[in-house]
């Protein structure tokens, strides 16, 4: 009972009222497993209110009705590879919330190279413009839609979730590391603009690897994850870390972060070798 009540302790996170007033919309909340639903809860936790998302597909395969519930929050579907059905979210989305937002979460990500098994030299370019399209491509017309509405407020946040697959080769990844390329270059170019016309930060997260029920489908995930927590001197960043992190660059403490890739692992995208690796490889 004691171990229970520690468990409870150390997981349970603090709240500042970082959000308190703030508004916003929540792409690609799955299951408890997924970053977007830790986010959705911590920003609950930290006063803000969002208007939940994700592909018509996804909200039947998942459990999102009952993270709405949990969190007084309204569930709007949408397709993010359609500008018709964005313009649609973004608009009912002020309406519901009462104005302009502050704060987008993107976390999405589907190759369907991955899904069939085929390998980065033997693509299907269908199933890869496909990927594109819903991986990074949506990011844009995200942003387009929230761009041409002027829907954000001035000092709002725009995140993506990406991976170090974007900067180097982990050959499993498959077309996921173009998509991933693809949609850092986005925020970057797109926030320039978001900033210098609008005052809105646009930032991405290239977060440890994480067993959400996407990332699991990778090849050789269960080697990814415990190569890099070996590699990482503080160990992966878990999905309530990347969610917390996620809260500090919607909140007004990073009002002047913007056009970042914000590396969130722990360490790993810095470390040429561990000790913990080098023992591995080392001769008896």
């Amino acid at each position: 009972m004691l171990q229970e009540k520690l468990t409870i302790l150390k997981n349970k996170t603090m709240s500042y009222n970082l959000l308190k007033g703030k508004k916003g919309i929540i792409f690609g909340a799955l299951d408890e497993n997924s970053i977007a639903w830790k986010t959705a809860e911590r920003v609950h936790e930290e006063g803000g209110e969002f208007i939940l998302t994700n592909a018509p597909i996804a909200m039947r395969m998942g459990q999102i009705n009952q993270l709405a519930e949990k969190t007084g929050s309204l569930v709007i579907p949408a397709d993010a590879t359609s500008i018709e059905d964005l313009t649609n979210l973004v608009n009912e989305a002020m309406e519901n919330l009462g104005g302009k937002l502050d704060f987008v979460l993107h976390s999405i990500g589907m190759s369907v190279n991955v899904r069939k098994g085929r390998h980065y030299t033997d693509q299907n370019y269908d199933f890869t413009e496909k990927g594109w399209d819903v991986s990074a491509l949506s990011f844009h017309k995200v942003c387009q839609a929230l761009y041409q509405k002027d829907a954000m407020n001035e000092w709002g946040s725009i995140v993506a979730l990406t991976y170090m697959a974007a900067q180097r080769v982990f050959p499993d990844y498959n077309d996921m590391a173009d998509n991933k390329a693809y949609l850092e270059s986005i925020a970057r170019s797109f926030g320039y603009f978001f900033g210098k016309e609008k005052k809105v930060r646009v930032n991405t997260i290239s977060q440890s690897p994480t067993p959400t029920t996407a990332g699991q489908g990778v090849k050789g995930f269960d080697g990814f994850i415990n190569y890099a927590d070996k590699m990482s001197p503080l160990g992966n960043a878990t999905a309530l870390e990347c969610a917390n992190y996620t809260i500090s660059l919607f909140s007004d403490l990073t009002r002047k972060v913007t056009l970042q890739n914000l590396f969130h692992d722990g360490g790993f995208s810095n470390t040429g070798v561990s000790n913990e690796v080098m023992q591995a490889f080392a001769k008896e």
